[in-house]
């Protein structure tokens, strides 16, 4: 993949404060794995060399509303974070003690996401983006080319990277800004980082992708 910056965006998947932070509800499941992949720094200069590149930069958030814990169909990481209450809000019009809460953006992202031009896109419900706008916010941008990160690389990052792949989309992977928990038959990193490397069309470092941003 040749980084054209005239029709790539960047995608970051979840940078929210129940995932990032070690206040996040889900932070005992994933922290070790953000620690050691230095998710949050990366992120930032992540953040940092697209909108010095001048791409498109969008989100793609995880919000769970009340009627959503009355789901009758779940699977076992939906069960999971509605038991703890990861990304809860009460509403889709309702902000209220959403800032700060585990479903905000995290705050040292903010200035990027909150700058009035970054695609903050509906809420994907399970994994993937087939539930929310996001395909169709970057088309109407004529991406084609999308740089993906975020959490959790084995679940909502290979999800979002197998239906971008699918509607005809380039897309690289930054191995070292994405993460996922370890569970006792295996580590989920590892997991999505043997899928990344059969399907992404690319599979860069943070450092690759700042380098491949500043070249245009």
């Amino acid at each position: 993949m040749v980084l054209d910056s005239r029709r790539a965006a960047l995608v970051v998947i979840d940078p929210q404060i129940d995932f990032m932070s070690p206040t996040g509800k889900a932070w005992p499941a994933v922290g070790e794995s953000v620690t050691e992949n230095n998710v949050v720094p990366n992120l930032h200069r992540l953040f940092q060399a697209a909108k010095a590149a001048g791409i498109v930069v969008a989100i793609s958030p995880h919000y769970y509303y009340e009627w959503d814990h009355n789901w009758k169909v779940q699977g076992p990481l939906e069960l999971f974070q509605h038991d703890i209450g990861i990304f809860d809000r009460k509403g889709p019009y309702d902000l209220s003690d959403f800032r700060n809460s585990g479903a905000d953006f995290l705050p040292e992202f903010k200035p990027y996401i909150e700058d009035g031009k970054t695609i903050i896109a509906s809420p994907h419900k399970l994994y993937g983006p087939q539930a929310n706008d996001l395909p169709l916010q970057l088309r109407k941008q004529r991406v084609d080319q999308i740089v993906l990160a975020g959490m959790l690389a084995n679940m909502c990052v290979e999800s979002h990277l197998r239906e971008f792949l699918e509607q005809g989309f380039e897309v690289a992977v930054v191995r070292d800004a994405v993460a996922a928990p370890k569970i006792p038959e295996g580590d989920g990193y590892l997991a999505a980082l043997i899928n990344f490397r059969y399907m992404a069309n690319g599979l860069w470092t943070t450092d690759d992708t700042v380098k491949r941003l500043k070249a245009g």
